[in-house]
């Protein structure tokens, strides 16, 4: 079969090879991949800043079809549409395994980056991370579970309340995503970016964000403070890596507000406006990709109609047009790329 491999570290290297189907263990399934999302992360890992254990099939974001399944495997079957979490293996000893917050294992192996994810036609899952797929829900939009389930487990660091005005910088994919999660515990919603994000921004008036603005063309600060009654707003989920959005995040939140950081900025280290911290009292938390808690939620959001996935793909392409879904991103003119399978 065909898989888009990692070859080595650094900037490219990412090529079409011909790969063995993989044989399927004990407590494992066999999944036949639907499509796969491109990530951030595959950008980065794509351009030599993020890595992985290369050589290796890139791609956890995925639906599929279970087409076997191990000795051992007692919760699914063949014909099962699933999806899975990035978690291939865990030491399942450590006090984080052990509270279930299994992305802090520092033992942890994902799909994609350590263990052959979904750009090609099969890949191997370990069934504690499987998730049934309702019929509700379409392969489109379940090969976005995955960053559905980041933006989910960044929230429940944020306590959320009905009513609270919550602002999400970058309306990128997992921008779009946050908004449409913080909806649905009733909150006001603002979502801001650039000139060059219009496709972004009107997709957001289109998944149901109460204020778009283009920061641009609009005093943001000046918006919330009218909705406010100058307090500032409640929480800010920064979602696009931009440090300059991280300062403003700080400036547009009230006193004792909630930041996450849920975007991965270029370099670690960053001029973070800490006096805000302070003198505010700014709860500043971090959030790292997503543990099993945060995915029946998810995929139950999707299932409800309260977050519409699917909305936000505007382009298919097979995983030899990588160069191409790699220019419709960079450009601007793509929201959320999927991947699929090359035919056997």
């Amino acid at each position: 079969m065909k898989a888009l491999v990692k070859t080595e570290l650094g900037q490219g290297n990412l090529h079409i090879q011909n790969v063995e189907e993989p044989d399927v263990s004990n407590y494992q399934v066999k999944i036949k991949v639907a499509y796969a999302g491109i990530c951030g992360s595959d950008i980065h890992t794509y351009e030599g800043h993020y890595k992985v254990a290369a050589p290796v099939t890139l791609g956890h974001e995925f639906s599929g079809e279970i087409v076997e399944v191990g000795s051992g495997v007692t919760g699914f079957k063949v014909g099962d549409r699933v999806t899975s979490e990035t978690t291939f293996y865990i030491c399942g000893k450590c006090r984080y395994c052990e509270t279930g917050d299994y992305n802090l294992c520092n033992h942890r192996k994902g799909l994609g980056t350590q263990q052959n994810g979904g750009f090609t036609n099969y890949l191997i899952a370990r069934e504690e991370s499987l998730h049934h797929i309702p019929e509700e829900v379409d392969d489109r939009s379940a090969s976005m579970t995955e960053p559905l389930a980041c933006t989910y487990h960044a929230i429940q660091k944020t306590n959320i309340k009905e009513g609270d005005l919550v602002v999400v910088l970058g309306p990128g994919p997992i921008g779009l995503l946050a908004a449409q999660v913080a909806k649905s515990y009733g909150a006001t919603v603002m979502m801001s970016g650039l000139n060059n994000d219009k496709i972004r921004l009107d997709k957001a008036k289109e998944v149901g964000v109460d204020h778009v603005i283009n920061i641009q063309e609009e005093d943001i600060k000046e918006k919330i403070a009218t909705l406010t009654d100058g307090y500032g707003a409640d929480v800010v989920l920064e979602c696009s890596g931009s440090i300059h959005a991280a300062n403003q995040g700080l400036d547009l939140l009230r006193k004792k507000g909630s930041y996450a950081q849920v975007g991965i900025f270029p370099e670690s280290h960053v001029n973070f406006d800490m006096g805000k911290v302070i003198q505010k009292e700014i709860q500043v938390v971090g959030s790292r990709s997503q543990k099993s808690a945060d995915w029946e939620p998810s995929i139950q959001l999707m299932k409800e109609k309260k977050v519409d996935a699917k909305a936000l793909v505007t382009h298919e392409f097979t995983i030899d047009q990588w160069d191409e879904a790699y220019q419709a991103i960079k450009g601007g003119e793509a929201i959320k790329v999927l991947l699929k399978p090359l035919q056997d």
